[in-house]
């Protein structure tokens, strides 16, 4: 699981760097463009101005994923690149954990019973045998439990119970991380939009006027860091409370599971 979580998070920040590189040289491209351009623009503008009012020139329509990129650059790769490493690091954590959850998994009624078969004939060895054959939380608890049958029902029940509790460790790993990123990606959301703010305010200072182009340019790219980071953060609020309703769903089965064990073992130690 280390792996994957290592691959998907180097797949993510190649195509950040990837991305940020590719747009910015669009953007050094387009404006040395536009300045050797400018005197040949200036010299059309009369002409052009007759004819603004008759002639109707469609806007140029952008994809989604173009409008993303351009948002991103005006935002500030500063602390957009930082609020996007926030997605692709929690993202990847969410995806490893997912696959984690998913294959500790466990049919606990079909465990249970072949484990029921194996004791009914008194082949101890043979219920250890199955729960090392079976994948998952439930069944190396069941084996930490069969383990200790001779001592009692007494310390089967305590070998279950705090070998559940590292169980229970392993299927929390890793979402403190997750946790973190939804709080800090809207964090620095807010903070490069005070950084913006101060940025705008020291452009009206250099100005000396309140002038609304001014304003408005410097609060669009302040704000855009805060939509960024609260995009980010719903988005890993969302993997985040289905990891939770998984590990509760792992957490009642292996409950659940071990009272049925404590009880079979009790009537297996009767019959002896």
């Amino acid at each position: 699981m280390k792996k994957v979580l290592v691959v998907l998070m180097a797949l993510g920040l190649f195509n950040l760097t990837s991305f940020s590189q590719e747009d910015v040289a669009k953007v050094d491209s387009t404006a040395t463009e536009a300045v050797s351009n400018e005197q040949a623009e200036s010299t059309a503008v009369a002409e052009e101005a007759t004819t603004a009012e008759e002639e109707i020139v469609a806007p140029e329509e952008k994809g989604f994923h173009q409008v993303i990129k351009e948002k991103f650059i005006e935002g500030g790769a500063g602390f957009m690149a930082l609020v996007l490493i926030c997605l692709i690091l929690g993202v990847a954590i969410s995806i490893e954990r997912i696959l984690y959850l998913n294959l500790a998994t466990t049919n606990t009624k079909k465990l249970l019973e072949n484990i029921e078969a194996a004791l009914d004939k008194g082949d101890e060895e043979a219920a250890k045998e199955i729960c090392r054959n079976t994948p998952g939380p439930v069944a190396s608890i069941f084996y930490q439990g069969l383990t200790r049958l001779s001592d009692g029902p007494e310390m089967v029940e305590k070998t279950v119970a705090s070998y559940g509790s590292v169980q229970m460790g392993l299927l929390e790993k890793g979402l403190t991380w997750v946790s973190l990123c939804i709080g800090l990606a809207p964090s620095l959301g807010f903070l490069g939009t005070v950084v913006g703010m101060i940025q705008a305010f020291d452009d009206i200072a250099v100005a000396g006027e309140m002038s609304p182009t001014v304003v408005a340019g410097g609060i669009k790219v302040a704000l855009l860091t805060t939509v960024g980071g609260l995009i980010v953060a719903m988005i890993l609020q969302v993997f985040y409370n289905y990891l939770l309703s998984k590990i509760d769903d792992l957490t009642t089965d292996m409950e659940d599971s071990s009272i049925s064990l404590i009880d079979m073992v009790v009537k297996y130690n009767a019959k002896k």
